[in-house]
């Protein structure tokens, strides 16, 4: 008999495995967490690719189409921030260390073992900053879960109505105290993260301002521009030589 623990919904964790079976038996065992599921790379990868609380993703290696570690490559460009456990057969050394190359956090061994699994997934989620649950914060601390939130889906559409799912507000309460507490409008906020990720790349990178654009999610450069010269007064071109100088 498992040992039975408290339902706390305190981290997402997105499954990826084709086994139905160890799908369900995963979640029997694990139900502190609120577990998704998908049953291959490309349906974890639609889901990741949608604004989103994941914390953790569990993926399995060997998978019908693309493989896990084919995936975690996508992942990974996507979202640097997500934890990463590969499932592996036993003793399939070459595929963990391929995995940690890719930069997974950890992985864990078929057969599943409910004791030195729940080990490493509390390893893993412990080194990721977190916020309590919605409720028992205070309007501030929501404030910050929704900057949380939308820093981690900034690249993604994300809109007023999936932020205000998130800490249980209505989509016009939350705009309205998002620009009282953070002084900002929840669109402006998200135009400056892409800003400043833009800066990065002109910075540290050769990629040229149609590339910036189409990674920062624009239709065209011709946006990109124009919002990039309105928050900082300059042109991405002006504004790399400067910083180049």
């Amino acid at each position: 008999m498992k040992n039975i623990r408290p339902k706390k919904v305190s981290n997402t964790i997105l499954l990826v495995d084709d086994d139905n079976i160890l799908r369900s038996e995963f979640i029997d065992c694990f139900e502190e967490y609120n577990i998704i599921e998908a049953v291959n790379g490309e349906s974890a990868l639609s889901i990741l690719k949608k604004p989103n609380q994941i914390d953790l993703v569990i993926l399995d290696v060997r998978m019908p189409g693309r493989s896990g570690l084919e995936i975690l490559k996508c992942i990974r460009e996507m979202d640097k921030d997500v934890k990463i456990i590969i499932f592996t057969g036993y003793g399939s050394k070459d595929t963990v260390l391929s995995a940690f190359r890719d930069k997974a956090d950890d992985f864990i061994e078929k057969p599943l073992d409910v004791d030195s699994t729940r080990e490493v997934i509390e390893k893993v989620l412990s080194t990721k900053k977190g916020l309590p649950e919605s409720d028992g914060m205070d309007l501030k601390d929501k404030m910050e879960k929704v900057k949380v939130f939308i820093e981690r889906n900034y690249l993604k559409k994300v809109t007023l109505k999936d932020a205000s799912n998130v800490v249980g507000l209505s989509p016009k309460y939350l705009s309205r105290m998002f620009r009282e507490k953070i002084n900002m409008g929840f669109n402006d906020y998200k135009l400056r993260l892409k800003i400043n990720k833009s800066k990065e790349f002109l910075k540290k990178t050769g990629y040229n301002v149609d590339q910036i654009a189409y990674k920062l999610g624009y239709e065209n450069s011709e946006s990109f521009i124009r919002q990039f010269k309105k928050i900082t007064g300059f042109t991405p071109t002006e504004y790399r030589k400067r910083v180049k100088k």
